[in-house]
């Protein structure tokens, strides 16, 4: 099964090469993102009960010793159900601030019935890995770790010290995340190998552009409730609860959010613009960026799945409840709303705009939100931003860099709190097509190792040296 496996990497890495390039290769690296990635994948790192996040740390770990690091160098602290991660390779110069590399280990749900493959059993096929945490996260992770351990293969020795570390729960409550932060708040700034990436072509399978992830909306959850008397439901009061929440969930359905930009969402519309295959949406992207006040852009980006988060705020029902007998008045409706806020906004702020929207005393808001905190963009660096210039012009000669915003969350939000400067910059590309994260089959591209490795070893070298 090895040798097949590593067939299938030559293959989809030959296939991903231009015919002109001489990129190097690294056998051992290659071998060994793959084989912590499929290792990775298996172990069922999923929160709840039978949760095996802590064999991943263990897994990460042992590659690290093998790799050079001292056991005193790695730490596995448990929490709850999960644990989390940090090992340190120490820089000799000791002034410097470290850089740190920040992923998670824990993956999403996945039952086995609903997928054409077992996701906890790591499959390749023609070039492909499947499997739950193919492209979120853990093959990504297994890529930095598999990097900073040729790096050390290499002879190379960092003035400034590189911390990695992976949480255990950023899925869900983002528990460990937050002790990592603030055990890394001495940091320099951190490479957030879970955010930014490449897209590739849908009929070419060619690299179109990368963008790097600068700056995230944040998360957050109210809950709407009515609650009121009740009674016989043979006996109908005008002041039905349920009625009464629908009504407020219609008005918020309705609302829009004051259209907005920075600089990075700016710059994202202004080059992304000609990447899309809909000239609709491209002159979109581009009015937008040029007038965010456009209502016919803003009318075309909002109806657009891919881009409705990228022009401000947004709020969704996204459950619902209400009544506890079917011959009975409801005594009691909920919903809960899930907003993702544009950067520059508290959570106060916009419950505050929420209950003006609905405009009913009769209904309750309250902020539910667990595991988020409002975070600002992290800034334009020219250090950062001409290192990764560098690294992707080695990894992906020509491939356009456009900054982003991530619509999601990430552990990245915990360091920007804190001061310290966040990017998501991982090095992978994918089809919009082929993008299963926290779905059904999910993927990632064996021809992403290679070139990743080569963007990795000049992203960290000069960020380090």
């Amino acid at each position: 099964m090895v040798a097949k496996f590593r067939i299938a990497l030559a293959a989809s890495v030959a296939l991903s090469m231009p015919a002109a390039a001489k990129e190097p290769s690294y056998p051992k690296a290659e071998a060994q993102v793959l084989d912590l990635s499929q290792k990775a994948i298996a172990i069922r790192s999923v929160r709840g009960e039978g949760n095996k996040t802590v064999d991943v740390a263990k897994l990460f770990g042992d590659a690290l010793v093998a790799g050079g690091w001292s056991a005193s160098d790695i730490e596995i602290t448990p929490v709850d159900d999960t644990a989390y991660f940090i090992a340190t390779w120490k820089g000799s110069n000791p002034a410097l601030k470290p850089l740190v590399i920040s992923g998670h280990m824990d993956v999403v749900e996945a039952k086995r019935e609903d997928w054409e493959r077992d996701p906890f059993v790591p499959v390749v096929e023609n070039g492909i890995l499947y499997g739950r945490g193919a492209s979120d996260m853990k093959f990504d992770g297994a890529l930095a770790l598999s990097t900073l351990i040729e790096l050390r293969r290499q002879g190379y020795k960092p003035k400034r010290t590189i911390v990695i570390e992976f949480s255990g729960d950023e899925e869900t409550t983002m528990k460990t995340s937050a002790i990592i932060a603030e055990k890394l708040k001495n940091a320099e700034l951190v490479i957030n190998v879970d955010g930014g990436g490449g897209t590739l072509d849908e009929t070419t399978g060619k690299p179109l552009y990368w963008t790097w992830q600068g700056a995230e909306k944040t998360y957050a959850d109210y809950r709407l409730e009515v609650t009121n008397p009740g009674g016989h439901s043979s006996a109908p009061r005008p002041d039905n609860a349920i009625v009464q929440l629908s009504q407020a969930l219609a008005k918020v359905g309705a609302y829009k959010f004051k259209a907005e930009q920075n600089e990075i969402t700016k710059g994202y519309f202004e080059k992304a613009a000609a990447f899309t295959d809909r000239p609709e949406t491209a002159a979109a992207m581009r009015a937008f960026a040029a007038n965010p006040a456009d209502e016919k852009a803003l009318a075309t980006l909002r109806a657009d799945p891919s881009m409705v988060g990228k022009v401000g705020t947004t709020c969704v029902p996204t459950m619902l409840g209400g009544g506890h007998a079917e011959n009975a008045l409801p005594q009691r409706a909920f919903a809960n709303i899930n907003c993702r806020i544009f950067p520059g906004h508290s959570k106060e702020a916009i419950m505050a705009e929420l209950a003006k929207v609905i405009d009913d005393p009769a209904v309750k808001i309250s902020d539910v939100t667990a595991g988020s905190v409002a975070t600002p963009a992290s800034p334009a660096r020219a250090d950062v931003l001409a290192a990764v210039s560098k690294a992707m012009g080695k990894a992906y000669p020509g491939v356009p860099l456009i900054p982003s915003q991530a619509s999601g969350a990430s552990d990245s939000m915990w360091f920007r709190a804190l001061g310290i400067p966040s990017y998501g910059l991982s090095p992978s590309f994918s089809k919009d097509s082929e993008d299963f994260s926290h779905g059904l089959n999910e993927r990632t591209r064996l021809s992403n190792i290679r070139p990743g490795i080569t963007y990795y070893l000049s992203l960290i070298t000069d960020l380090t040296k």
